[in-house]
């Protein structure tokens, strides 16, 4: 894995890349208004993380951060976002460096669990407390829509990049070219 698909010469960009496709990610997961869908017969009902609307005669919305639960969700998804920017800007920095700082990048891994456990948190609070607190009407259909997905893929894919960043010093010198290759002689 290490010889031929993270060559450092040639691959040093893949991961900050990819932690600006998470940050991406959020910023639609943020200002998309596809979080929650509502629809009866003669109404329908669309929410973001911020907050809801209600088809009667026009759209009537109304702010979710009147609810403790809507600020909760919020701010920890928000703090999760947050905290990805940070350290997407951190993986440039690292990387632009000539000598890559790899007890630098361990730190990266860490931060980017620390903003998947806040995202996670904003994610389960969000359809558990929207659903107690405003439920359907009989015979509606509530489904969880597009933002949603983009939240948990900002989750999902920081807690895989955050393994890639703290696994990725173990392999250094392998990295950096620094161990003898070894030839393994001819079987007869």
């Amino acid at each position: 894995m290490v010889k031929y698909g993270l060559d450092y010469t040639r691959c040093r960009w893949i991961l900050p890349l990819l932690v600006g496709l998470a940050m991406i990610f959020g910023i639609i997961a943020l200002a998309g208004w596809g979080w929650m869908t509502t629809q009866t017969f003669p109404y329908t009902r669309r929410a973001s993380l911020w907050s809801i609307c209600f088809m009667e005669e026009g759209w009537v919305c109304r702010s979710l951060m009147t609810y403790a639960w809507g600020r909760a969700a919020a701010g920890t998804f928000l703090c999760g976002f947050v905290l990805v920017v940070i350290c997407f800007a951190l993986a440039i920095i690292a990387f632009a460096i000539d000598t890559l700082r790899f007890n630098f990048i361990r730190g990266i891994g860490g931060l980017l669990f620390v903003a998947a456990v806040f995202s996670l948190m904003g994610l389960v609070i969000y359809p558990v407390m929207f659903n107690r607190y405003l439920p359907a009407t009989a015979g509606a259909v509530t489904q969880l829509d597009w933002s949603y997905g983009f939240g948990w893929t900002m989750c999902i894919m920081a807690i895989c990049l955050g393994f890639f960043f703290c696994c990725l010093p173990l392999y250094e010198d392998h990295i950096l070219g620094n161990v003898k290759p070894y030839y393994y002689p001819d079987m007869i």
